[in-house]
């Protein structure tokens, strides 16, 4: 059985990515520029999606609840993050927790 990884993104969860990636650009090695080509290169294989019920407060830590939302507005099946404990309680939206290497794991299986 074949999966799909389709990767969902919404404008605040692309701003935590700029802001993420630019803050660190000197240990990641890149520049301005190539954190934008990089980020316009991700997007384009993105679906995008609108918020248009927000679900806050709802996790342990408010930062996080714009990704739960973007979860349930996609209709995703799970989250990828190292961050498990912050995301408690996502089941009852029907969204699993899946770490990175899970999520690398499950997409070489299916390769």
């Amino acid at each position: 059985m074949k999966k799909c990884v389709q990767p969902v993104m919404s404008v605040a969860l692309l701003f935590e990515y700029e802001d993420v990636l630019k803050r660190n650009s000197r240990q990641l090695g890149l520049t301005d520029a190539e954190i934008e080509v990089l980020l316009n290169g991700f997007c384009a294989l993105c679906s995008l999606h609108k918020i248009h019920y927000l679900w806050r407060p709802f996790l342990s830590d408010p930062k996080d609840d714009h990704v739960l939302e973007l979860a349930v507005a996609s209709g995703v099946k799970s989250i990828t993050t190292f961050n498990r404990k912050d995301f408690k309680g996502v089941e009852d939206f029907g969204v699993e927790i899946v770490t990175p290497k899970r999520l690398l794991e499950e997409i070489k299986w299916v390769l």
